[in-house]
């Protein structure tokens, strides 16, 4: 009698993303993603990211990567634990490092042009927050057809729904004065709960996003205690952001523009929310 072929788990899906897996099981998750929407959804999830980090740094893939990344990666395991990963994954984790140098790359090169921005938060949850809004930014700014799940048509329906989801009255920020008009929002998943992007458009087409969400589990009224309204220069994930925290909820704008324009949306940002 055949054994059903086991689910896949999450470092076979990305093998399954990056083309790494032996015939037989690609064919076994395939079926598994046609039976399981939820799944193929994730999946496909993972691959607009990693298309996406792939037009942002294009001309750095072909680069090598830098000596003091792979000692970083060497020194951050067990002797044992790298030979089992590099031998599971190939190419896979030769794929991971070089997106991680290309990451790096960019941040090196955005800093060389700019002021030294003002050093990330030191929480992991900052961090992870501020690295989750850049993602999002370059994973649905470049969409067309599909940017957000609901238009600037239903904002009020859109403002409701995602203020129900965060547990949070939110509102949608003018940035009209910089030439900015709301495109729509969507829902998105983080690590302590739900979060919400609302992204903006002027003439020209280019995109900004402000990303909101609890950075601790915490309701608003529940964290009134932490308050850090000062903004802060972020440039660690594939576009750079300004960021700030308020009542235990982290705020992010984010977008491929010059510092000085960031910081200024921001600013506007900020001063309607609060």
């Amino acid at each position: 009698m055949n054994r059903p072929a086991p689910p896949p788990a999450d470092d076979e899906l990305h093998a399954f993303v990056d083309g790494q897996l032996a015939p037989h099981r690609r064919s076994e998750i395939e079926d598994a993603l046609a039976r399981d929407p939820s799944l193929a959804e994730r999946v496909a999830a993972w691959r607009s990211q990693r298309d996406a980090l792939r037009r942002l740094h294009g001309e750095l893939l072909g680069e090598p990567v830098p000596a003091h990344l792979l000692g970083a990666l060497d020194r951050s395991q067990p002797r044992e634990a790298r030979q089992g990963r590099w031998s599971r994954w190939g190419g896979m984790a030769a794929g991971v490092l070089v997106a991680f140098a290309a990451g790096w790359l960019g941040n090196a090169q955005w800093s060389a042009r700019h002021a030294a921005p003002v050093p990330l938060a030191k929480a992991p949850a900052m961090r992870e927050f501020v690295h989750d809004a850049s993602v999002a930014h370059a994973v649905y700014a470049p969409e067309k057809r599909h940017p957000v799940e609901v238009g600037a048509t239903e904002q009020q329906h859109l403002v409701q729904w995602l203020s129900k989801r965060l547990d949070k009255p939110l509102k949608v920020p003018d940035l009209a004065s910089m030439g900015y008009t709301l495109v729509g929002g969507r829902l998105l998943p983080g690590e302590s709960g739900a979060r919400a992007q609302f992204m903006f458009e002027d003439t020209a087409g280019e995109r900004v996003t402000l990303y909101i969400g609890t950075l601790d589990g915490r309701t608003a009224a529940g964290a009134a205690a932490s308050r850090e309204t000062a903004f802060r220069f972020a440039s660690e994930g594939p576009v750079p952001s300004f960021y700030w925290v308020d009542q235990g909820f982290g705020y992010a704008v984010a977008g491929k523009l010059p510092r000085d324009v960031l910081l200024k949306l921001a600013t506007l940002a900020y001063r309607d929310l609060s």
